[in-house]
């Protein structure tokens, strides 16, 4: 791996520089004759082939921009999705609003995976926990789909990112809820277009009946199940990263972090999500919504220094389905679930 620190106009502001070459440093500033020659070379290399070579960009409020060159490995044995039936493991449900709206949603639940150190599950009801489990409180994830998943049959919804929530492992290490509601056709999660080459001012004021709905949703889960307040999380894709933005910088806060794939959101919303740890990933090759969308959030968040975290991945040569490579990555849901609400 060769991990750069370089200095970009239009970027993320950063300073200093450094090879990692075998086990050897050689750093920016070192004088020695036979380092000066890549001293000055190589961050104009750098440069040059950025909009090709970039993979990973990490900022921190303290630190300075880190790019990787990383290719993440898909998952496979014990990560494999466990056979065709891991739909089941989704109850089908319906939220219901005060003024008689309808949400249809499905909701994982952790108790079919709990061991014996957490307490036995009722076979009878195997979305419920009993014994000492019930004292156990476990994270919420809100996932909100893209706009391919829209409809009414409480099924498409599932169709991305929900296998990589059932796999055993990971249901193992980390029991949830997962809740995946499912936005009507013709509606948004948030009523903006995304193919917008900027988001700057876009978003509304008043949030989407389906947003309005999934928030009072988690509202409900919370009230309702053994649910750790601190560690509720929203994600998504597409549209559904659009809502994941909107979502996020919605009061009252209720996240403990965001994790957003190819969407658009509003940097003049920026200063919203102050003490909140995101991780936002986009195809360089977008074309259904730009690559600039993810990149003037990050612009944004850094400008007004969003702290305590903000992580932005851009794998090269991806165009709009970018979501596969993300949520395959273990590294993705170790980030995600050790995060708690401060």
């Amino acid at each position: 791996m060769v991990l750069w620190k370089a200095k970009f106009k239009q970027q993320i502001d950063t300073v200093g520089c450094h090879v990692h070459e075998s086990s050897r440093d050689i750093p920016c500033s070192d004088t020695r004759s036979e380092h000066r020659f890549l001293s000055a070379v190589i961050p104009l290399f750098c440069l040059f082939w950025f909009n090709t070579c970039l993979d990973v960009i990490s900022v921190h409020q303290t630190q300075a921009a880190d790019l990787l060159s990383e290719k993440p490995e898909a998952d496979g044995g014990a990560n494999a999705v466990d056979g065709p039936d891991w739909r089941s493991l989704y109850e089908k449900k319906q939220f219901k609003s005060g003024s008689g709206s309808i949400l249809p949603y499905r909701i994982l639940s952790p108790g079919p995976v709990l061991n014996d150190t957490r307490g036995k599950v009722d076979s009878d009801k195997p979305d419920q926990v009993n014994d000492s489990a019930a004292a156990l409180r476990y994270p919420l994830v809100l996932f909100l789909h893209g706009a391919g998943e829209r409809g009414d049959d409480n099924e498409k919804q599932l169709v991305h990112g929900a296998a990589e929530f059932a796999i055993l492992s990971r249901r193992q290490k980390y029991p949830c809820f997962a809740v995946f509601p499912q936005c009507p056709d013709g509606k948004r999660w948030v009523e903006s277009d995304w193919d917008l080459p900027s988001g700057d001012g876009v978003f509304p004021v008043t949030a989407s009946e389906p947003m309005s709905l999934a928030l009072s949703l988690v509202d409900e889960l919370v009230e309702t199940l053994p649910i750790d307040s601190t560690r509720i999380y929203v994600t998504g894709l597409s549209m559904g990263g659009m809502g994941t933005w909107y979502a996020a910088a919605s009061e009252p806060k209720r996240f403990a972090a965001m994790l957003e794939v190819c969407g658009g959101g509003d940097p003049s919303w920026a200063s919203r999500y102050a003490g909140i740890p995101i991780w936002a990933f986009h195809g360089q090759a977008d074309t259904v919504v730009p690559v600039e969308r993810g990149r003037e959030m990050i612009r944004g968040l850094s400008s007004v220094g969003h702290w305590p975290e903000l992580r932005y991945v851009e794998y090269p040569k991806v165009g709009h389905n970018s979501w596969s490579q993300t949520y395959s990555r273990d590294d993705v849901f170790d980030w995600l679930f050790s995060q708690r609400k401060q």
